[in-house]
């Protein structure tokens, strides 16, 4: 080598070393001086938590007590409910917003990029904050509904951070950290005032949540009572109250068991304007055409409420949670059933009945919750830079590979083998 040459390398070598320190040569601590260092300076160095650091927040972020910080503007708000004494068999799910944020721990801004949209929600255009939880009294089910309405309705009445850009943006967005699947009542309730009309609701669960309270058997009260008011029951009573849109909502990933000797439970729910689709139609209709039968039903224009009971998927997958039923969707397949209908209109969304008692040491079930979360505000900053026009549409290169008998097809056709390529070669 020549000398100039390794001078020229060494001299590099020297400045980078007066830039960065190396594992031998970290400098000397000192007392900072009087004035300190800036504020960008003190956020460059300690401003970034790994996934297993920092104070337990969704995905790390920012968290603010935004019920009792009305200055404090969001545009996307991750609030939780931890009330589960609305539950027909195990509760627990009170523990579920702490579970579901534990499990988010691995999503961070710095690795948020979702390679499905093609952008980084949480380095994106809305203002997301964990806006904690809303306090509700375990001891009083009247009591606490209207604790949930007030609390839901506080937060989303404000005006966003973001206001009127895009136009329709006018109040935050939550995503509720359920909690049993009762807090969509007060949510829906908030809604209606705000929205001043019915929304339209895509329920994902293995139950129908549409069941007349008096299919519960009771002897001891006539009805009205606290009891009307389940995690079964909390649609019935949205839809008397005229908070559900008629004919644009549809149950997916149904798997329940009946009242009675007949299908009567269908006929109430056929009242109530669902359109359902049951778990087996996957086996028919695919990913695909069940994304496309809830696009059609709903459309792209009408806000829509979305609700997802985690027992959508199977409890081999999902056993944390307080009415498992066997034969549910995989993981995966629900993913890719959001990620098909990020088209919808949302205006807000939850994840319930995650009961940490009953997961897997593993945290399979509250890890579920805290990726389908993750798609609905992907879902809804999507949204946002579309009505922006600002939304840029990327493809992931060599997307769709897949292996045929004879050979290995990319989306152009360019490349073919006789054997599966390697994880490099792609």
């Amino acid at each position: 080598m020549k000398a100039n040459t390794l001078l020229g390398l060494l001299g590099g070598a020297l400045a980078l070393a007066d830039q960065r320190t190396g594992f031998y040569n970290n400098p000397e601590p000192l007392i900072p001086s009087t004035e300190g260092a800036s504020t960008e300076e003190l956020e460059a160095r300690w401003g970034t938590d790994w996934g297993f650091s920092g104070i337990t927040t969704f995905a790390h972020l920012k968290h603010t007590k935004c019920l009792v910080s009305p200055d404090e503007l969001f545009d996307i708000g991750i609030i939780g409910i931890p009330f589960d004494t609305a539950v027909t068999y195990r509760p627990g799910a009170r523990f579920g917003p702490r579970a579901i944020r534990a499990a988010s721990a691995r999503q961070t801004s710095f690795r948020g990029f979702n390679h499905r949209a093609g952008l980084n929600p949480y380095a994106s255009w809305p203002v997301i904050l964990d806006c904690g939880d809303i306090p509700v009294t375990p001891f009083d089910n009247a009591l606490a509904l209207h604790q949930m309405t007030s609390g839901y309705l506080e937060l989303v009445s404000r005006k966003a951070y973001n206001y009127e850009n895009p136009p329709s943006h006018k109040h935050p967005k939550l995503i509720t950290l359920g909690g049993d699947h009762s807090i969509a009542l007060p949510a829906l309730r908030a809604l209606n005032q705000v929205y001043g009309k019915p929304v339209s609701v895509i329920h994902f669960d293995a139950h129908l949540d549409t069941w007349h309270p008096g299919k519960y058997p009771s002897t001891w009260a006539n009805s009205p009572t606290q009891a009307d008011f389940t995690h079964g029951s909390m649609f019935w009573l949205a839809r008397q109250e005229g908070l559900i849109a008629n004919s644009t909502s549809v149950h997916a990933g149904l798997r329940t068991r009946l009242s009675g000797e007949d299908y009567s439970d269908y006929e109430d729910d056929d009242q109530q304007g669902f359109l359902r689709i049951e778990a087996d139609d996957i086996e028919i209709l695919g990913v695909e055409g069940v994304v496309r039968a809830i696009m059609e039903r709903m459309g792209t224009e009408n806000p829509v409420y979305l609700s997802v009971d985690i027992d959508v998927i199977d409890p081999g997958l999902a056993p944390g949670t307080g009415t498992p039923e066997v034969g549910g969707w995989t993981s995966r397949e629900m993913i890719q059933i959001l990620r098909g209908i990020d088209g919808l209109n949302l205006v807000g969304a939850d994840i319930v009945e995650v009961a940490p008692a009953y997961d897997m040491t593993g945290e399979s079930t509250a890890l579920a919750a805290a990726q389908l979360v993750f798609e609905m505000v992907t879902s809804m900053v999507k949204r946002g830079l579309q009505d922006r026009g600002e939304y840029i549409e990327r493809v992931p290169p060599r997307k769709n590979w897949f292996l045929s008998s004879e050979k290995v097809v990319g989306t152009d056709d360019s490349v073919s083998s006789q054997k599966p390529l390697k994880h490099d070669e792609i």
